[in-house]
């Protein structure tokens, strides 16, 4: 893993190589076998994540057992050296980070499955397909409303359903899907990272209320990365648009409708992320407690809901069946359950992500991520000779590239539990280059994965790689584009 590898490099590093010592009630391990065993769990855990696409093993499931054997070495340590409640302090405050993300995610996943249900999705999808695009115009378009939906819907959602798409109207192409998939994987990832509702990397940076020089990193902060996403989608779709095959689509899709209450849902998603923002901004709370404000709007709906199905379920539609026929025709056995769609969020990623937060905080409560932090942000810039202001470039450059590699949250996490002190451009970069750096492989997101198994046969490891070079062309370009249009930020 991207993370991991700096943290073993480091180790050789006798510049900052720090002896077992301690600090007040702190003990540095990062000499000691505690902290060569948590290293070892780590990498081993994050491994089996790696290879989830052959083992099947849910990706949560290691780090979850990882996170616990990390903190029992601490706290044994801590223990037996008369310190039996410094690693349950920082556990506490690990698992309060966490319990903000995770709430604001469950809500997040609530509404999505919500809408899904409403077939909101199935409706967008019928409409493409019954155009008759031809397959550039398919290529563009659901590029655009991947780069588009995704700072609102999150980019795997988003990703699905746009190859929900090219999988409807590519039949047999297998060259117009793997470029078609290719290019909403880019995409979505790309319109993530201006959004803070768009990538768990930029939420988490915006819940952290980061405060610089220039200013709050605050929600509208994040739109000065509108231009430089944009052009790393544009810049690889422009190549790639030569390739994909200039012909007509075969067949089309069925007809879908929207279920009763589905526009209204989307309202309420909507004054939702309102309420989240305002919470924030204006009365300075939590994000996660406007998210789940809004959740109350959609289970007050959804009794609604409940309440009115027998009065409307027998009103004759437009195509003349009665609601009841028509619902049945749907599939609705019960008028809407809000707590359907909590049972159907994505748990395998919510617990995924508590394993990592408490894997990373057991690490930097180690000693690990002062040591990496002095290496990537303070001797890298001073090695290069860079200005004060550009110090931090390529420890945030590098950033992106490792997120290629393996999942971007735990690099994140590592960044913000370092808390360098950078600019408001330079927290704008590493939020940017975690965001659209995993677009370079297919195992780089979640997109990409979640894609490899929805398109499996046509898109594939090795059809993504051979447009990596085409990929880092728009990574490095928006890098560029970032510096140049905010340079006032550094």
């Amino acid at each position: 893993m991207r993370f991991s590898a700096t943290i073993l490099i480091s180790l050789f590093l006798p510049s900052i190589a720090l002896a077992s010592g301690r600090e007040g009630d702190h003990f540095d391990l990062t000499d000691h076998w505690v902290g060569f065993t948590a290293i070892a769990i780590f990498v081993i855990a994050y491994l089996l994540v790696m290879a989830e696409e052959f083992t099947h093993l849910r990706k949560s499931k290691p780090v979850i057992l990882a996170a616990g054997m990390i903190w029992g070495l601490i706290a044994w340590y801590y223990h037996s050296h008369g310190l039996p409640h410094a690693a349950e302090q920082m556990v506490r405050h690990n698992l309060l980070e966490y319990a903000e993300l995770m709430l604001f995610l469950l809500v997040a996943m609530t509404y999505i499955n919500a809408m899904d249900e409403r077939n909101v999705f199935e409706k967008l999808r019928s409409l493409l397909v019954s155009k008759g695009y031809g397959f550039r115009q398919l290529f563009w378009i659901t590029g655009a409303l991947a780069f588009v939906i995704s700072p609102v819907a999150d980019n795997l959602t988003t990703a699905l359903l746009m190859c929900a798409v090219v999988l409807a109207v590519g039949g047999d192409n297998s060259k117009f899907i793997l470029l078609a998939c290719i290019n909403i994987v880019v995409a979505a990832n790309a319109g993530g990272a201006f959004s803070p509702f768009g990538d768990i990397t930029t939420l988490m940076v915006w819940q952290k209320n980061i405060q610089t020089v220039q200013g709050t990193v605050d929600f509208w902060a994040f739109f000065a990365l509108f231009v430089p996403s944009l052009v790393n989608w544009l810049a690889p779709a422009a190549f790639m648009h030569f390739a994909v095959p200039d012909e007509k689509p075969v067949g089309g899709g069925k007809e879908a409708e929207m279920k009763r209450g589905a526009k209204r849902i989307i309202v309420f998603f909507l004054a939702t992320i309102v309420t989240a923002v305002s919470f924030h901004n204006f009365l300075g709370m939590p994000p996660v407690i406007g998210m789940l404000t809004g959740l109350a709007y959609l289970q007050f709906f959804g009794y609604y809901l409940k309440k009115t199905y027998g009065k409307e379920h027998h009103h004759p539609n437009k195509e003349g069946m009665t609601e009841m026929e028509h619902d049945g025709q749907m599939g609705d056995m019960v008028a809407f359950d809000v707590f359907n769609k909590v049972a159907r969020a994505e748990w395998d990623t919510l617990l995924f992500f508590y394993g990592v937060v408490l894997c990373v905080g057991g690490l930097g409560f180690i000693g690990y991520l002062a040591m990496v932090s002095e290496v990537m942000y303070t001797q890298w810039g001073s090695t290069l000779q860079l200005t004060e202001a550009m110090n931090a470039t390529p420890a945030n450059v590098m950033v992106g590239i490792l997120s290629a590699i393996v999942d971007n949250i735990p690099v994140m996490f590592a960044v913000l539990t370092m808390m360098p002190d950078m600019s408001m451009g330079q927290w704008l970069l590493v939020t940017l280059t975690a965001g659209v750096g995993g677009s370079m492989l297919s195992i780089g997101s979640a997109a990409g994965v979640a894609l490899m198994g929805q398109a499996r046969g046509k898109y594939t490891f090795f059809g993504h790689l051979k447009w990596a070079p085409v990929i880092a062309i728009g990574y490095v370009a928006s890098i560029l584009v970032h510096i140049w249009i905010n340079a006032g930020s550094f």
